[in-house]
């Protein structure tokens, strides 16, 4: 396994529209979707590529032990098979993963030895190109 380049960052915040209002009209990062689902209520910017930073909703959690880093993305690759070969290495090595399908990613959650999380993943869609809802459409197990 690889990583190929960093491919986006995710935060916590305790008001995501005070937040939001930040990135976007503050230090002007353009919004590209939005996810509010099931409780999980997220911003997505992009700078060119299909997200690139990523704002979550923590409500009340303001405190720097509840705000902050949710998780750093790397592009590992493109494929399928890259992905699986990651997941292999990571099994072998002793590192859980959580393999999750997002239509336009696919991606393998882990977390680092301080419990700080990481997204290994392969692009599998330019359907955001076109569709940038396509980037908040699927959130499902993946079987590798």
């Amino acid at each position: 396994m690889q990583i190929k380049s960093l491919g986006h960052v995710v935060i916590r915040a305790a008001n995501l529209a005070r937040s939001e209002a930040f990135y976007r009209d503050v230090l002007g990062l353009p919004v590209c979707t939005h996810y509010d689902k099931d409780g999980l209520k997220v911003a997505f910017f992009t700078l060119g590529d299909h997200h690139d930073f990523a704002i979550m909703e923590s409500p009340g959690r303001g405190d720097a032990a509840t705000s902050g880093l949710d998780h750093v993305a790397f592009k590992i690759g493109s494929s399928l098979e890259e992905l699986r070969l990651a997941k292999q290495y990571l099994d072998a090595s002793g590192v859980p993963s959580k393999p999750i399908d997002h239509e336009v990613t696919q991606s393998l959650y882990i977390n680092d030895p301080d419990g700080n999380g990481i997204e290994l993943y392969v692009d599998v869609s330019d359907a955001w190109r076109t569709d940038p809802d396509a980037l908040v459409r699927t959130l499902a197990p993946l079987e590798l």
